[in-house]
Order: structure tokens, then sequence, then C-alpha cells
């Protein structure tokens, strides 16, 4: 999982108020607010009325991080959580929502045919779906005989090649801009092909053919893309694990801390939520298990925090990825070098 998303909460100083809320129903919302509003009886007030405002909208379950008034990030939750959370610390507890979020998966859903296609885009903020088109006559081939078929049937072949190279170009495009792991390509088998001679190098190494799907149904094209998407996460995960164990890469807090430290941490492996508390700086990377290394950095007044939230913003401002599995008992670090 990439980061990016919470970056800008490490751009404000702390400390936040995080809250986990279910939706609010008019019947039990003073009741549910007041209960949470309870456990922030330290934040200051003008961050509690933002906090309030926003919670108290009607809508689905929602993370909120919010600090000196203002709320830095509202992200809707898919499943209220199984009870409300509200912490005040000195970093956002972001550990829940990055558990209920899941590894996202920057792709590409394309259903193509002669006339183009649909494409989808998953990565860099809400999907977006837009048509590919090129040219729309002719497309169908006739039976009809005659003189004139043969160069009919080429002129029908050239608009399906050209519609095919259009959406090949788009699909270029976004696969650069939002850095696509993989593309996922359903429809008219001949128009597949057609697109996959198109595409550039890094588009073309990332496709992945899916059996089911046309422009007028989606059910089975979603069904295959979630087994798709599952199959190269779980992938992912075991790949990332053969590379740790392979390079013997650092295990365990302090260990980890310290590559974190050096910007050599490509991605980290934890098993969850590590609520043992560590020491931190104001500095992204200024994270350690001793208070005393804190402060022999330069650090004045290091203080307690949680062990993933300090992990997280770490991760965050080294662009290093975070993954969780149940195939580590301890924190580890896949080194970049």
């Amino acid at each position: 999982m990439r980061l990016d998303f919470i970056r800008p909460l490490y751009e404000r100083r702390g400390p936040y108020a995080s809250v986990y809320t279910g939706a609010f129903t008019e019947g039990d919302r003073e009741s549910r607010w007041h209960a949470v509003r309870d456990r922030l009886d330290a934040a200051d007030p003008d961050t509690l009325k933002v906090v309030e405002s926003e919670a108290l909208r009607p809508g689905p379950g929602q993370a909120l991080f919010a600090t000196h008034g203002d709320v830095v990030l509202a992200e809707p939750l898919a499943e209220p959580p199984p009870s409300e959370l509200a912490v005040w610390s000195p970093l956002p507890h972001v550990t829940p929502l990055l558990l209920a979020r899941g590894e996202n998966v920057p792709h590409l859903r394309v259903i193509v045919d002669h006339t183009g296609a649909e494409v989808t885009v998953f990565g860099g903020g809400s999907p977006r779906t837009s048509t590919v088109e090129a040219e729309d006559w002719p497309l169908q081939k006739t039976a009809q005989g005659g003189w004139s078929q043969r160069r009919y049937e080429n002129a029908v072949e050239e608009t399906w090649e050209r519609n095919a190279a259009a959406v090949a170009r788009d699909v270029d495009e976004q696969v650069r801009r939002i850095g696509a792991e993989l593309v996922l390509v359903a429809g008219d088998p001949k128009s597949r092909a057609m697109l996959t001679d198109h595409l550039g190098t890094k588009a073309s190494d990332r496709i992945v053919m899916v059996e089911h799907g046309s422009r007028s149904g989606h059910g089975a094209f979603e069904r295959d893309v979630e087994k798709a998407l599952d199959a190269w996460l779980e992938g992912r995960r075991a790949e990332l694990l053969d590379r740790h164990r392979e390079a013997s890469g650092p295990t365990g807090l302090a260990r980890v801390f310290q590559a974190l430290r050096e910007g050599r941490v490509h991605a980290l492996l934890s098993p969850g939520e590590l609520p043992r508390e560590v020491w931190v700086g104001e500095g992204g990377t200024q994270v350690s298990t001793d208070e005393g290394e804190l402060r022999g950095w330069g650090v004045e007044e290091p203080v307690r925090e949680r062990a993933d939230s300090a992990l997280a913003r770490a991760a965050a401002m080294t662009d290093a990825e975070l993954w969780f599995t149940d195939k580590v008992s301890d924190v580890a670090a896949v080194i970049r070098y």
C-alpha cells in the first residue's frame, strides 16, 4: 500500500484528534457524539468544534483526523467500526483506517470492442470512467459480395485498428499518470489483440486478460477483476516476503526504525496494530525505541506514541510502502539496496 494519501497529515503539527464513527441516526446522534467527545477531553475547543460538525453530518461512517481547528483528512468507511473510536495523540492514529481500506492497487479496467473502449481508472482519486472512440464508420463487415467487398472489409479493419490505437494511447497515458500496476482487459478477442499490439512496453507488461465482460454487461467482469486483483496482491505479498527473507532484512522495531531513518526501506511488512509505545520527535523519521537516542540527535522533547502510528508516518515521509500480512509476527522491512 502506498501512503501518499495520508502524507498531508504529517505536514501539519499535532496533536491530532483521530475519530472513527459509524453513521449517526437522528435518534442516537447526540448520545453517541457525547461518548466520542468525552474521549477527546484534552483536545482544544476549535478542533472539537470542527470534528463535531463533520462527524454529525448525515452519511456513512467515516474516519476523521483534525488538528488546530482544521479537519485535515476525512475518509468514508465502507463498513462501520466495531465501536466508536476517538484518540487525542501526538500523531494521527491511522492504522484502523489503513486496515479497513486495504491495499489499493492503482489499475485500469478496460472493456474493448471494435468501436473503442470503456476505460475506468482506479488511482489518484475517485474512480473515473471514460469512453474512447476514434471513428464510428465503417465498423461492420458484410457478406454482400461484389467487386468492392474486399475493399470495404479492409476499410472496416482499418477502422478497428485506428480505434484500438486510440484506446492504446489513452491507456498508455493513464498508466504513466497514475503509476498503474495492472491493466485488466476484457471484451472482443480480436480487439484485445489489436489493443495489445499498439500498447507501449510499460502498459503491455501490466496487462492481465479477464475472461468475461462487455460494455453492455459488467457483472461477470467485476467478479473477474476482483479475483485478478486478489491474486496480484497475494503474489505481491509473497514476493516482498521472499525479498525480505533472502536479504535477511531488518526485523523488530529498533532495526526497522534505523533502516527508515537511513531511507533504505522499500516496504514495511506489519502484522497489524502495534500499540507498543515508542519515542518520536517532530521530524518524519525521528523515531526510536530509546528516548535517550532521540535526545542525542538533538530532539529536545521526545514524546511517547504508538509504534504503528510512528511507523506509518516514517513510511509515508520516506515513500515506503506498507503491507499487512499474517506471515510476520513483528514488523519487518524490505530494503531498497
